[in-house]
């Protein structure tokens, strides 16, 4: 796989696992074995599927967008600006930063990720983006 390709590959499995399909993402884009770096999150594949269906159910309405993407080697990181809708018609917005090392199959086998709430008011002039 080149790097472009695992670069697809990273946006497709966040996005259709963002987007309320978490299983079908794992079996299309995961190989043999999935670590996890996340905290809030259980190793391997189950604990990502089940996180990912929870905040489906918390926050149906949320919303990705991919700044940038990068690719070196056998790693992907995504860039991105989360909204999401809370129950009391509140919106928050988030800026992540999410690494995927991928198999020599081209497979996401292990990922690391930083959240940060986008705060609203700045010291500096510049977006988190």
């Amino acid at each position: 796989m080149s790097l472009e390709d695992n670069k697809k590959n990273a946006i497709a499995y966040y996005e259709m696992a963002f987007n309320g399909d978490p299983r079908q993402a794992v079996h299309t884009y995961v190989g043999n074995q999935y670590i996890q770096h996340n905290p809030l999150v259980a190793n391997g594949t189950e604990g990502f599927i089940a996180y990912f269906e929870r905040m489906a159910s918390e926050y149906p309405n949320k919303t990705i967008e991919f700044v940038r993407s990068v690719a070196e080697h056998d790693l992907v990181s995504l860039h991105t600006h989360q909204v999401w809708h809370t129950s009391d018609g509140a919106t928050e917005e988030y800026v992540t930063m999410d690494f995927f090392r991928f198999d020599t199959n081209g497979k996401i086998v292990e990922h690391w990720d930083a959240i940060q709430q986008i705060p609203s008011r700045s010291a500096n002039p510049n977006t988190m983006y």
